[in-house]
């Protein structure tokens, strides 16, 4: 049985509107990143049906949502709650060619019907929620059955080692190493181990989930029976 949720306490950083939504985006498109996110759509969608739909939820900029929707096969919509970032997304699929739908919404209140998707991806971003298991229980309310979500995260077991290699390989200048290397710092104190998603995801519909680490984070994978 699903657990009653608790709001999750959240740092109150600047909202990710305007100026620091544009810093944000700046940030991640970098050339190394765009290589990064190419690659993880090809990796992500290697066993999905051409047609197949797919939700990306807070895709930020949507550099990842717009190489899914590059490889040509897909239905590719996002959601994110930032207005700025939708406008951003919006205007990186254009600029791309590509279709790929971007909407404003809550992640624990997701503006589609039951079952419309067959894999839902979240990045960088579940660690932010302040309703994570309303959250878990939307993408299942979402997903077609033999659906997929795939969640990857900071963890909170990354050392400072993990967090240096990982903006290294960013390919960032020394400010934005700087900023970004400080940022991850932060938000390590909030991000999610291993063990405290598999409570959370034993607290879901989906009951259970796969688990793997690599640097400074995890890949969790939930499946809709």
């Amino acid at each position: 049985m699903q657990a009653a949720e608790t709001r999750r306490w959240r740092f109150k950083a600047p909202e990710m509107e305007g100026a620091v939504a544009r810093w944000y985006a700046g940030i991640r498109g970098s050339k190394d990143q765009l290589q990064t996110y190419r690659r993880d759509a090809r990796q992500l969608t290697g066993a999905l049906l051409a047609g197949s739909s797919i939700l990306e939820v807070a895709p930020g900029p949507g550099f990842l949502a717009v190489e899914l929707a590059r490889l040509g096969q897909f239905n590719v919509t996002g959601l994110d709650i930032s207005r700025t970032f939708v406008e951003i997304a919006s205007e990186n699929a254009r600029k791309a060619g590509v279709d790929a739908a971007f909407q404003q919404g809550d992640a624990s209140q997701m503006p589609f019907a039951d079952g419309s998707f067959d894999l839902i991806v979240c990045q960088a971003a579940f660690k932010n929620f302040v309703k994570p298991r309303t959250a878990l229980s939307e993408m299942y309310r979402v997903l077609r059955a033999g659906g997929t979500a795939v969640i990857d995260d900071m963890s909170h077991q990354a050392t400072h080692s993990d967090i240096e290699e990982e903006v290294r390989r960013m390919g960032l200048g020394r400010f934005r190493s700087f900023t970004t290397k400080a940022t991850l710092e932060m938000l390590r104190r909030r991000a999610y181990s291993a063990a405290h998603f598999e409570r959370l995801a034993a607290d879901s519909p989906f009951q259970t989930c796969v688990i793997g680490t690599a640097g400074i984070g995890l890949r969790v994978r939930l499946t809709k029976p």
